[in-house]
């Protein structure tokens, strides 16, 4: 890749691309950088993010602001009890042609065709609906009828849950669960930032967002990650840390094996691989280290690592997990 005169000049674009996208965000939301470079990363890397944090956090403008700044179609669709399959990919309805006075069915799509979706409190909705996004999130279109009807590139799905309230609420699958990139916590602000969250919220500061990219030359972006090199032992470490995640692994830590019900599979290896890639054009350079993949792996392997009972009665999550292997 670096020798591709093309690629480097995209490189040179990308990196004033970042670098807008951030400063444009920064007049609605004080703070978050990591989560916000963090959503970057999975959008040019073609993949998906669920976002948790406790009410008040700014996850849903988070993503709004997101929207507003990125020339994409943007839908936000709120998840309830009451939510439907169709309700999200679409449904057909009799209708009446015009001209020969027949009636036929006609497919109206469903919020999820658009290129930026805000899934809402997923985990307030039954797994019958949630499951309604996974041929989306996966294959990029929706089967409908008898009839496939493909997503418009890029195709971006944001989800957000809260981690209190329990009652009424579904567990996402751990099929479903598998299908995002990256699973974000969201902290509570720094002092010093809530100090200016605060100032702008109860004031008249009413910050004007231009349109940085459009959605032809995000593709573009998201296509050159494809080309970025990544050397053997690179990948290999990838590999061996998912694969030491893994009760079933012979030479895995005793720890993994008191611990762990199941551990993570061959999608982790891949979003660790592509989250380096993006992560190292980011930032001007040409391939990715070991250290752009650790970066990555709480993100990529905290929602992937089922802690067993023994592990839960000691306290112990995946993230304290994930830090011991490290």
């Amino acid at each position: 890749m670096a020798n591709n005169r093309n690629d480097l000049e995209l490189v040179e674009r990308l990196s004033v691309f970042i670098t807008n996208v951030k400063h444009e965000i920064a007049k609605v939301i004080v703070g978050q950088d990591q989560i916000i470079n963090d959503l970057l990363v999975a959008l040019l890397s073609r993949g998906h993010c669920l976002l948790i944090g406790v009410p008040g956090l700014a996850k849903t403008l988070l993503i709004k602001t997101f929207s507003e700044v990125l020339d994409l179609k943007f839908n936000r669709i709120q998840f309830t009890p009451d939510l439907m399959p169709g309700d999200i990919t679409g449904t057909e309805i009799i209708d009446e042609n015009p001209v020969t006075h027949k009636r036929e069915f006609r497919f109206i799509k469903g919020p999820i065709f658009a290129n930026l979706i805000l899934a809402d409190e997923i985990n307030r909705t039954p797994p019958k609906t949630q499951s309604a996004l996974l041929e989306a999130m996966q294959e990029f279109k929706v089967t409908a009828a008898g009839f496939t009807h493909k997503l418009e590139q890029p195709f971006f799905v944001l989800a957000t849950q809260n981690p209190i309230e329990q009652e009424g609420t579904y567990p996402l699958p751990e099929a479903q669960l598998d299908r995002f990139m990256f699973n974000l916590w969201l902290d509570y602000p720094k002092f010093e930032d809530e100090i200016e969250i605060i100032r702008k919220t109860t004031s008249d500061y009413n910050p004007q967002l231009h349109k940085i990219i459009k959605a032809d030359e995000l593709i573009i972006f998201q296509n050159l990650i494809k080309r970025v090199p990544v050397a053997d032992n690179v990948i290999q470490y990838a590999v061996n840390f998912v694969n030491s995640t893994r009760p079933t692994n012979g030479n895995t830590h005793p720890f993994v094996k008191e611990w762990i019900s199941w551990g993570a599979g061959p999608r982790a290896s891949q979003y660790l691989i592509l989250a380096a890639k993006t992560k190292t054009v980011m930032e001007g350079r040409f391939t990715p280290s070991i250290d752009d993949v650790k970066s990555f792996l709480i993100p990529v392997l905290r929602h992937r690592i089922i802690p067993n009972f023994s592990a839960e009665s000691e306290g112990i999550n995946s993230v304290e997990i994930i830090k011991k292997l490290s």
